[in-house]
Parts: C-alpha cells; sequence; structure tokens
C-alpha cells in the first residue's frame, strides 16, 4: 500500500477536525450551553491539566503496551464517545466531567500520530514526514474554513456535529487497512528511572524550557478567547474562519523557509525574535480592537508560535540524545503546551471579564519575561561560541 498516502490522509483527517476544536470549542460552550466566560475558562484549564498528564504518562504507558493501530483507533473512539456525552450534559458539572474526559484522549492522537510516521519513517516506509505533515496543516485550515460557512448559516450548535461526523470519518479510516508495522506490539524496553529529570542536567535545557513555556502560555487567550473576541468586535461570521486561519497559513509559510533562512541563526536569537514579536502581536489586538488590525496581527503568529517552536526542536537535535527527544517532547507538551496555558486561559478569563482587550494584554506578562531570558541566553550561546573558538585556535 501506499503509506505516503496513508499517513497523509490520517493527519489530514485529525486536524481537520482539531481545527473544529480548537478555536470553536470554548465559543460553542458559552453559545450553545449557556456557560460563562469564567466558567468555560476553568473547564478549559482543568482541561489542559488533563492533556498535560495524558500526554506526559498515559500515552508514553500505553505506547509501550500497544500498536499504533491500536492506540490511534482506542483515541478516536474514546474520543468520539466523550464529544458525544456532551449533547446531553445538563449542568454545568456534568458538561466539565465529560469535555475532562475528551481532553483524556484527543490531544493524545497528536503524538500518537507522530510516533507513527516516526514507526514509518525508521521502517522506511515514509520518505517525506514533512510532506505528509503539510496535509495536517491543510486540513486544520479547511475544517476552520468550511465550519464558518455553517456557522454563519446555522449557528453554534453546529460545532459539536462538524466534530462528531470529522471524528467518525476519522476512526472510519483508521479501521481500514493500515501499514503492516503499525499493527506491531512495541517491544518492551528496561526501565530507566529519573530519565525524565536527567535532562534538566542537559546543558541549558532548564533554561530553554522556561523560554517555550512563556511562549507557548501567551497564546492562552487567543486559543480560548479570539473566537468570542472576534465576534465581540463584530467581525462577520463567515469571515471569523477564515481570521483565524491566517495564523496558521503564516505558520505553514514559515516551516517551509525556516531551514532555509535559519538554519544558522542560534536558537537565542530565534526564541528572543519570537518572544518580540508576541508582545508586539498582543499590544496590537490591545490597543486597536478591530477586525483589520487581529487580521494583520494573525501574521505575527509566525514569530509567536512557529519561530518559538522551530527554535525549541532545533536546540533538541543540537543537544538532547536521540533516546531522550520522546522524553523532552512529553515534558515539552505537558509543561508549554498545556499546563501553563491552563494558568493563563484562567487568567485571561479572569481579565476578559473585566474587559476582553485585557485578556490579550495579559498575556504580555509572558512575553516580556521570555524576551528577557531569552536574550540573556543569547549571551549565553554567544561566550560559549567565543569559548569555544579561542581554544580552538
Amino acid at each position: 500500500m501506499n503509506t505516503q498516502r496513508w499517513m497523509s490522509r490520517q493527519f489530514f483527517t485529525f486536524y481537520l477536525t482539531w481545527g473544529i476544536f480548537l478555536p470553536y470549542w470554548t465559543g460553542w460552550m458559552i453559545n450553545s450551553k449557556g456557560v460563562s466566560v469564567a466558567e468555560a475558562s476553568l473547564i478549559m484549564s482543568l482541561g489542559l491539566v488533563i492533556r498535560g498528564l495524558s500526554t506526559l504518562f498515559a500515552f508514553p504507558y500505553l505506547s509501550s503496551k500497544f500498536s499504533s493501530k491500536m492506540l490511534l483507533n482506542g483515541m478516536g473512539i474514546g474520543t468520539f464517545l466523550a464529544i458525544l456525552l456532551c449533547i446531553p450534559a445538563s449542568s454545568y458539572w456534568t458538561l466539565m466531567a465529560v469535555v475532562l474526559l475528551l481532553h483524556f484522549f484527543y490531544p493524545t492522537l497528536m503524538p500518537a500520530l507522530d510516533t507513527a510516521a516516526g514507526v514509518l519513517v525508521q521502517n522506511k516506509q515514509l520518505k517525506h514526514y514533512g510532506k505528509s505533515r503539510s496535509w495536517g496543516s491543510l486540513g486544520f485550515v479547511i475544517g476552520g474554513l468550511i465550519l464558518t460557512l455553517f456557522t454563519s448559516k446555522l449557528g453554534d450548535g453546529v460545532i459539536i456535529w462538524a466534530l462528531l461526523i470529522g471524528l467518525f470519518l476519522l476512526i472510519g479510516l483508521g479501521m481500514l487497512k493500515a501499514p503492516d508495522v503499525l499493527s506491531n506490539k512495541p517491544k518492551p524496553l528496561p526501565a530507566d528511572r529519573g530519565a525524565m529529570l536527567k535532562l534538566f542536567k542537559v546543558k541549558h535545557f532548564g533554561l530553554v524550557l522556561v523560554i517555550v513555556i512563556l511562549l507557548q502560555a501567551a497564546h492562552a487567550s487567543y486559543y480560548n478567547y479570539g473566537y468570542i473576541f472576534l465576534q465581540e468586535i463584530d467581525a462577520p461570521k463567515s469571515w471569523i474562519g477564515a481570521i483565524m486561519n491566517i495564523g496558521v497559513i503564516a505558520e505553514i509559510l514559515f516551516f517551509l523557509v525556516a531551514d532555509r533562512l535559519f538554519r544558522n541563526v542560534s536558537v537565542g536569537t530565534m526564541l528572543a525574535t519570537a518572544a518580540l514579536g508576541s508582545t508586539i502581536r498582543w499590544l496590537l489586538v490591545f490597543a486597536f480592537p478591530s477586525v483589520a488590525v487581529f487580521s494583520v496581527s494573525q501574521l505575527l503568529h509566525a514569530c509567536s508560535f512557529a519561530m518559538g517552536h522551530y527554535a525549541f526542536m532545533q536546540y533538541l537535535i543540537k543537544n538532547i540524545a536521540p533516546k531522550d527527544v520522546p522524553k523532552a517532547q512529553g515534558i515539552y507538551s505537558a509543561l508549554a503546551l498545556s499546563w501553563s496555558t491552563a494558568v493563563f486561559t484562567l487568567f485571561g478569563g479572569f481579565l476578559y471579564e473585566i474587559d476582553p482587550r485585557y485578556a490579550f494584554l495579559g498575556m504580555i506578562v509572558c512575553t516580556i519575561p521570555s524576551f528577557i531570558v531569552a536574550l540573556v541566553y543569547r549571551k549565553i550561546q554567544k561566550n560559549d561560541r567565543s569559548a569555544q573558538s579561542s581554544l580552538a585556535s
């Protein structure tokens, strides 16, 4: 079978649903279930805590027990059932319970898909990981754009049905024939206690981790309140999906040129640039609450997210042993992409209740410290290179 096409199809289908969930789920809870912004913030924040625990502990454990195909199908079915349970959830607490269950299953599909792709690459059955992953980014954009057409006509109630249809498609495709190697049960590995803590002994790992944690946390208000903020500033519903996807398109374009343009740029310089771009982005949204300025600010997603993520990946490639990269990714996923975002989702929700613009302004409490620490790290890198040059001469 054509494994390149199979992997591209799985990435595309998953991110098609993720392009619906990530920008619109908070809005669905607020507009369809009648919860307040603060209540939705608490649910999403706790959900990110569960997501961090799932990706840091549950996913690695399950990966050692089940094949990639079985894990993908199991997590897909669990996600579908959790979303289905959201429909009859009539109270705040029952809604919270099923959304937390959703956060246990759904986000683990991301590392599960990357793991499947990695297995195929290692077995020389997938030549171009980047090519397949780009189909995921395309799916994210298409999912948001298509949903916008339906929400503008039918309202936000259609969001959950779009998710269910997308996940039904994902599960159905997952049940079809997959590359044989993905059905193999993994071989048990000897336990390595304290392996994650040993990563902090790697040169500057803790420092770089602090920077990316702050950088990713600064997206909390955007991810959770960007959709309802655009409604607040009277963006036409038919435009919202396109506006939200400007950032994704900027991200895709960055990754297409990153290896060529930033190969010789230091990690510290990229992290500082990302923090500066992020600061400018949130200041623009705060100072000029208009659809036009919000749309332009979306281009800075190439800095605030893409460059920061790319810089961290470059650090891992250059400094972390291959066997420890999955553990480093687990720490990054839990601390930067989940738990820190959970904390600042609550913070952003509190500010949003005062004034929607404050939710975005508040994110500079992350970006300014990350910029300062990145400059410190950049200077350390420069001193390290000078010392190495002196020794070489």
